[in-house]
């Protein structure tokens, strides 16, 4: 399949979420992070991801309104953030959400991370009142360890739909996706070139070389073959079609061994509050 011959409906799914999507954290410029919005989904992008730190949920809302494409195509994901986890605060602030997004639902609803005000019971049971209410269809966590998922499982009444975390031939996360594989948790990527790094890593070097295309787009095909769902931040048209262009390369079990071997490990994301 060549890179123009992709369309939203080649994306592979995961329980009907685009397999690759575009992520906007700090696509902070209001213009550019709406252009780039309309960009990808004019391309084919149908998986847009975003949070309430982030600051730029009205500039998405302005992007998937620039598009021609219809709101219900598009698989629009927020999170909410760490100061605003308490049951109350959950549905204020997803309200102010949906307000600067100018859309009645959201497609996933994330909690950002298990921190500060977050308590699984009054926060998860926010997010099913969310879902019971139509507001959110799908409740997602982000940069949730084994122990918190599992928690987050147990006290949910909604199915828990997906955990967001890095992950990259960087940062594999083996033990984490194997866990959330075993509970039917959807995995999805943050930082999925490790902002960068995997460009400079020798064996992407050499598979990217010999399928003739960039490092991005082998270090995307290599989650992918994992089952893992990509949200690679990109703000020009040339990035962005450079992601989209991941879904055109196949990689074969040489290539995908030749990345598992890589003994590098590098996170890039690592506050204070973090749980690991």
């Amino acid at each position: 399949m060549s890179q123009d011959s992709q369309t939203p409906e080649s994306v592979p799914t995961a329980d009907g979420m685009p397999m690759l999507g575009l992520g906007t954290w700090q696509n902070e410029d209001p213009d550019q992070c709406a252009d780039s919005v309309a960009t990808a989904l004019e391309m084919g992008y149908r998986h847009i991801d975003t949070a309430q730190i982030y600051g730029n949920e009205a500039a998405v809302g302005r992007g998937i309104e620039q598009a021609d494409v219809d709101r219900e195509d598009v698989f629009l994901a927020t999170k909410v953030w760490i100061s605003e986890l308490a049951h109350d605060d959950v549905l204020s602030s997803t309200e102010e959400s949906l307000e600067k997004l100018g859309v009645d639902y959201v497609d996933l609803l994330y909690v950002h991370w298990p921190a500060e005000a977050y308590d699984p019971e009054p926060t998860l049971s926010a997010f099913d009142q969310l879902v019971d209410e139509g507001k959110v269809e799908r409740v997602g966590v982000s940069n949730f360890e084994p122990e918190h998922v599992d928690e987050a499982i147990d006290t949910l009444d909604a199915e828990l739909f997906a955990n967001q975390f890095e992950c990259h031939p960087l940062l594999p996360q083996e033990e984490l996706r194997a866990r959330c594989e075993d509970a039917g948790v959807n995995v999805v990527a943050y930082s999925p070139l490790a902002r960068g790094k995997v460009f400079d890593v020798p064996e992407i070097q050499r598979v990217a070389e010999k399928h003739d295309v960039s490092a991005a787009a082998v270090s995307l095909a290599w989650l992918r073959e994992k089952g893992v769902t990509t949200i690679p931040k990109a703000t020009s048209e040339d990035h962005i079609r450079d992601n989209w262009g991941a879904l055109a390369v196949d990689l074969d079990d040489e290539d995908v061994a030749a990345i598992d071997a890589i003994d590098e490990r590098e996170r890039e994301v690592d506050p204070d509050f973090a749980p690991w």
